[in-house]
């Protein structure tokens, strides 16, 4: 069954505010398509014109190849899963699951079958009469995932479903996710601003600001090459350095950094001598000594132990801030407050992006 969502020139508007610009995506039959953004670029919006409640002020959301307009959200193939996941709490668990097979009129003998099948594949047999009130934050969001999943939806849309969940069944539930949509086969839409969600689970990921598309990637090639300053600085973390481009032949760009110096890294385009330009690099690419061909002096603020890891939080000699990863067996004293770094890239590690870093 063909289970594809393809937003066809949706734009949404607000009177004079213009939540989506325009966007033309295709989301593949089967696919974890996460949408990740900051508060307010969109992403909820896009979720809303999907499940039916918005229509878009232009285009047209068609799923599984039918146009959508005039369609109305309880007639759509689609299933939503909210931040709060409303549950009814009166009801036992299997109630909360059969309920919307109840209201389609579906017997009581299927409607038990049915959420017999859900509640295995969820890993929670036999907790059917239990309340609401008697599980845990893990299990609740498994049975709102059931529930969802009973009316046989075509695409299952999820609006932020782990947020309210502390880290460690976050990271749990993650993994069951992504074990649910393999099993199911159904194609999920999942939004987010937590970017370890998106990169852990997601076949593909569209990064939203301010309304617009920035880029669509899978998880890897969003990491490794982003396509736009915003990318690179809301996807992971990075060190921007602004410059000059001095020289660029669309694999290579030196820029010009001041004080710094001159630096190179990757491009994927030609860049235009004098332009204003950027030089990301992750603080996991930064080494201590000189064995990159790209040399930075830096002094440490402050050392951060985050347990498989440290990060250096540092100062370059014209003030900027940088930060250094590296493994935790790493840590020395000599990383006291003040102390000297000489640090060093290959430029093969770093990407050069057209115009100043953003801050997100």
């Amino acid at each position: 069954m063909d289970s594809s969502v393809h937003l066809d020139n949706v734009v949404m508007q607000f009177g004079d505010f213009t939540a989506v610009q325009q966007t033309d995506l295709k989301i593949e039959s089967g696919e974890f398509f996460s949408f990740l953004g900051p508060s307010g670029c969109g992403k909820t919006t896009i979720l809303n014109m999907i499940s039916g409640f918005l229509d878009p002020t232009r285009g047209s959301v068609c799923i599984g190849g039918q146009d959508m307009r005039g369609v109305p959200a309880n007639k759509r193939p689609t299933s939503m899963i909210f931040q709060n996941l409303a549950l009814f709490p009166l009801m036992t668990v299997a109630e909360n699951i059969e309920f919307g097979l109840e209201v389609r009129g579906v017997s009581r003998v299927e409607r038990k079958k049915a959420s017999d099948r859900l509640l295995e594949l969820v890993a929670l047999e036999g907790s059917g009469t239990k309340k609401v009130s008697e599980l845990s934050g893990g299990q609740k969001q498994r049975i709102a995932i059931a529930r969802a999943l009973a009316v046989e939806p075509q695409v299952l849309l999820l609006d932020e479903p782990l947020s309210a969940l502390d880290l460690k069944l976050r990271q749990h539930m993650r993994t069951e996710l992504k074990e649910i949509q393999r099993k199911t086969g159904i194609t999920f839409i999942y939004i987010t601003h937590d970017q370890g969600e998106a990169l852990t689970m997601s076949d593909r990921v569209a990064v939203m600001s301010a309304g617009k598309l920035q880029q669509v990637a899978d998880p890897i090639a969003l990491y490794r090459d982003p396509k736009t300053a915003f990318v690179a600085s809301f996807v992971g973390e990075n060190n921007g350095i602004a410059g000059s481009v001095v020289s660029s032949d669309g694999n290579t760009t030196m820029i010009d950094a001041g004080e710094l110096g001159i630096l190179s890294g990757r491009c994927q385009s030609v860049l235009s001598q004098g332009s204003r330009a950027t030089l990301f690099v992750r603080p996991e690419q930064l080494h201590l000594g000189g064995e990159g061909n790209n040399h930075l002096a830096a002094k440490v603020e402050e050392v951060n132990f985050e347990g498989s890891y440290l990060t250096l939080n540092s100062t370059l000699s014209n003030q900027q801030p940088i930060s250094v990863q590296m493994g935790a067996s790493q840590y020395s004293d000599r990383f006291a407050h003040g102390s000297d770094l000489q640090l060093s890239f290959q430029g093969e590690s770093a990407v050069v992006i057209s115009g100043e870093a953003e801050h997100v």
